[in-house]
């Protein structure tokens, strides 16, 4: 009876651990998709994003890389960097400009023409990737050489993904922007889909050919789909790289290190501001950055300073504000709007930095023109009364204290007598000549 029970017992705990296991393995078995979701400028933060997801997607074995755009475009060295580790990535990219409004604009259609898969969603455009040198007007012959050279970088993909190498071309040269329908019939796109999961549905067994020539058949109907965050460390250098942000951190640290030597030893404004500035310089250093703007924003400080100083009747207080206000202006070379120093912040940061360094020097250098009010110095033209005869050298009472003093000329007890230097802890004090006022 009881070998019966124990092979019952077993019979059940085996088909328990077969049927268990059969969700796993399907699990096992479905297509992996690992989505990265760039709504975003191109830039070094995102570039670094882009890099580590299919790094990861690669790690993983993972069927395809699904990358969701939506960006209004940025730098083109980070463009470039992006658009080599989609041609050379193991795992087959797919670009999908989502969700409806979003769009892939200038560097972002570099991003979206060297995908395996290039697809859009309703209600999208992409294109108008000119290249722009903002700030600078460019001779013919530079011109020409910048156009030349984005329009081969963009041939030398797109030519080998079968798209259409004039209508790229014109996205550079003429600024044309595309909507979905536009781009699908001009074979600048594979298809058009209204989700994640519908374009997986259409694009599974598909056989693309890779940049390498190799040929790789995607399985992504039903797909498991992965997504990769962004890390802490991106998210906040993503947001420093926001020019305005880096420019109003800069200021803020430049006041707290500048109250710090104004007051020295309070500590806390000194080690906020440095730690501000040099986060502030950090995101400054990933972005196209005029030095002659950094010459323009020196020289603000120092006519700021020269107000302090001189009195000028704010002509140079104005010259310094307007140097701050063109010089952040233009500090920030971005070749689109998000990536460049608005003129609401230019005017806002010069206008209240040039105000407050001001004030603050004016007060600076008044402190250090006023009397000293501590310590021995303090004593100085001060008057006391002898509490014991001076010949030379005695006790007077001055401000409640007894001193020791030293008289050129002897001093009875009960006159009174003027510091006028202080040795050693000893007042050298001086007879007042009659007709002098006497009071304290």
């Amino acid at each position: 009876m009881s070998t019966w029970w124990r092979s019952t017992i077993l019979f059940l705990a085996c088909a328990a651990v077969l049927l268990s296991s059969r969700p796993l393995a399907a699990q096992s078995q479905s297509p992996q998709v690992v989505l990265l979701r760039l709504h975003d400028t191109i830039q070094p933060v995102s570039e670094q994003y882009i890099s580590r997801g299919i790094a990861r997607a690669a790690d993983s074995h993972a069927d395809a890389v699904l990358i969701e755009l939506d960006t209004p475009g940025g730098l083109l060295d980070s463009t470039r960097t992006m658009v080599g580790d989609i041609l050379t990535s193991p795992v087959p990219v797919i670009v999908y400009v989502a969700p409806s409004g979003s769009r892939a604009g200038s560097a972002g259609f570099f991003i979206l023409e060297a995908a395996d898969i290039a697809a859009m969603a309703l209600g999208t455009n992409a294109g108008a990737a000119h290249p722009v040198i903002e700030g600078g007007t460019l001779d013919p012959i530079m011109k020409q050489k910048l156009e030349n050279d984005t329009t081969a970088f963009l041939r030398s993909y797109v030519s080998r993904r079968n798209r259409n190498t004039d209508a790229a071309q014109d996205a550079v040269l003429n600024s044309k922007s595309y909507t979905e329908h536009e781009a699908e019939q001009l074979k600048l796109i594979d298809l058009i889909a209204p989700s994640n999961t519908a374009l997986l549905d259409a694009v599974d067994g598909r056989t693309v050919t890779r940049f390498d020539g190799s040929t790789s058949t995607l399985h992504t109907r039903g797909a498991h789909i992965v997504p990769v965050d962004t890390t802490l460390r991106e998210d906040i250098l993503d947001r420093l790289m926001d020019p305005n942000l880096a420019v109003l951190i800069l200021v803020v640290g430049g006041l707290l290190v500048y109250l710090e030597f104004n007051t020295p030893g309070t500590i806390i404004p000194g080690a906020l501001g440095t730690l501000l500035v040099v986060l502030a310089l950090f995101a400054l250093n990933l972005l196209p950055v005029r030095y002659t703007s950094l010459m323009l924003l020196i020289a603000a400080f120092a006519l700021l300073l020269l107000e302090a100083k001189f009195a000028s009747h704010g002509v140079l207080t104005t010259a310094g504000i307007i140097c701050l206000v063109f010089g952040t202006l233009t500090l920030v070379a971005g070749p689109i709007p998000e990536l460049r120093v608005s003129m609401a912040t230019a005017i806002g940061t010069g206008i209240a930095f040039g105000a407050i360094t001001t004030f603050l020097v004016r007060i600076a250098i008044r402190a250090r023109r006023n009397k000293v009010v501590t310590g021995a110095d303090a004593l100085i033209g001060s008057i006391a009364i002898a509490q014991q005869p001076l010949e030379p050298r005695g006790q007077v009472m001055v401000h409640g204290e007894l001193w020791f003093a030293e008289s050129p000329s002897p001093i009875a007890p009960g006159e009174r007598v003027r510091v006028r230097a202080v040795r050693n802890l000893t007042l050298l004090v001086e007879r007042i000549p009659d007709g002098q006022p006497k009071a304290i």
